[in-house]
């Protein structure tokens, strides 16, 4: 079950949105938004639209005009060729966004949204659009809708086949207007009518399990994240908190500035991570040490912890201030900027790779727990049993 897990999320369409789709990729911090105008600043491109090109695709559109039997969207062809273009680096975490894709990208990346509080994803060979968890006292989780459940018509549109970014735009509207999902449950057609209002994304949930052992989860790393888990960091502090499980299971990453601010909170002086270019240029992102924190730790990790989560896991392993336990991470060691361009589009591509403090790229390997145990879903779908999770608490009562 867990290699399946791991197939299915690999194929996640990425990118963050409201109703939302989930981040499984690192953004550079402060330099992930560079304005794009002309060339000037780059290398000399390799003559990609060169006569010969201009011709034939001149020639193709000819065809189109002479033969093709249906209206044509020229503006939808012209956004065809540029998403092909990035299509053929074979890089699926490279992108191009339209500017109404853009924006809506923008929008979301502060962790404010305009919706019904869900994040989805899309399964690349299927297509199916599936609910991975609505968000707690978002509109979606009082209508009922539930993890797993897929969509199928909104507002009454078969959506089948639909790339996830155009559902999302048809979920999403103005505060207080109403849509209406058609979802698949275990086979069973439901409908729900939901009220779409200003949502802030709750990126980490906390509680302490016991009188002493506090719980945090990080479901993933925005803008909103890193005060979100100082405010439960200090507030378990204030509860009597002696020991912490860190729940990093399906986060699929974030932002790479948020989760250096999160590692400052934990980890002792020294590398956090660093990334390198195709050139070996070298960014480098290290802790003061100053908030180390030391108390007991463990680390729940899973094959769904990609990315930003896997940083933060592979410096706890690391530098050895906690012990991750659970299943192998996804394996995501690449990071990627957002180009934007200067008609309002936009491009992100994929630019350096990311090294532990210990200088390991975990890309496509992912990052092995000291303990594995795998979960038990058979156990949680009969009375909520978190076998793993009951796992670090009896680590932490040594």
């Amino acid at each position: 079950m867990e290699q399946e897990k791991r197939q299915y999320w690999r194929g996640l369409l990425t990118g963050l949105f409201l109703a939302v789709i989930m981040l499984c990729l690192i953004l550079l911090g402060s330099e992930a938004y560079q304005l794009v105008t002309g060339t000037s600043g780059f290398r000399a491109g390799f003559g990609l639209i060169d006569k010969k090109v201009r011709d034939k695709v001149s020639l193709i559109e000819g065809v189109i005009e002479g033969y093709y039997l249906n209206d044509t969207d020229v503006t939808l062809m012209k956004e065809g060729i540029y998403r092909g273009i990035i299509d053929s680096l074979g890089d699926p975490y490279s992108s191009y966004y339209n500017e109404e894709e853009f924006n809506l990208l923008m929008e979301s990346s502060s962790g404010v949204f305009y919706g019904v509080g869900m994040y989805l994803s899309q399964n690349p060979d299927t297509m199916e659009i599936e609910v991975v968890r609505p968000i707690s006292g978002s509109p979606a989780l009082e209508a009922g809708i539930e993890a797993g459940d897929k969509i199928i018509k909104v507002d009454g549109e078969d959506i089948s086949g639909m790339q996830l970014t155009d559902v999302v735009a048809r979920v999403k509207g103005l505060s207080g207007t109403k849509v209406k999902l058609t979802m698949l449950r275990e086979g069973e057609q439901m409908e729900f009518e939901v009220e779409r209002r200003e949502i802030e994304s709750e990126t980490v949930s906390y509680e302490m399990k016991d009188k002493k052992t506090g719980y945090i989860m990080i479901a993933e790393f925005d803008d909103v994240t890193y005060q979100q888990f100082k405010d439960a960091l200090d507030d378990l502090d204030s509860q009597g908190m002696k020991s912490l499980i860190l729940d990093l299971r399906g986060n699929p990453g974030g932002n790479l500035s948020t989760v250096v601010e999160i590692a400052e909170l934990l980890l002792p002086k020294g590398m956090i991570v660093y990334t390198e270019d195709k050139d070996g240029n070298r960014e480098e992102y290290k802790c003061s040490g100053a908030n180390r924190f030391t108390k007991p730790l463990v680390v729940l990790v899973d094959g769904n912890s990609a990315s930003a989560a896997e940083i933060l896991a592979g410096a706890v392993k690391d530098y050895e201030i906690g012990t991750l336990v659970g299943t192998t991470t996804f394996g995501k060691g690449i990071v990627q900027r957002i180009l934007p361009l200067d008609d309002g589009s936009a491009v992100k591509l994929t630019v350096s790779k990311y090294y532990t403090p210990k200088g390991q790229n975990i890309h496509g390997i992912g990052i092995e727990p000291d303990i594995e145990v795998m979960f038990d879903a058979d156990a949680y779908r009969k009375d909520g049993t978190d076998n793993q999770l009951n796992r670090a608490l009896r680590i932490l009562e040594k």
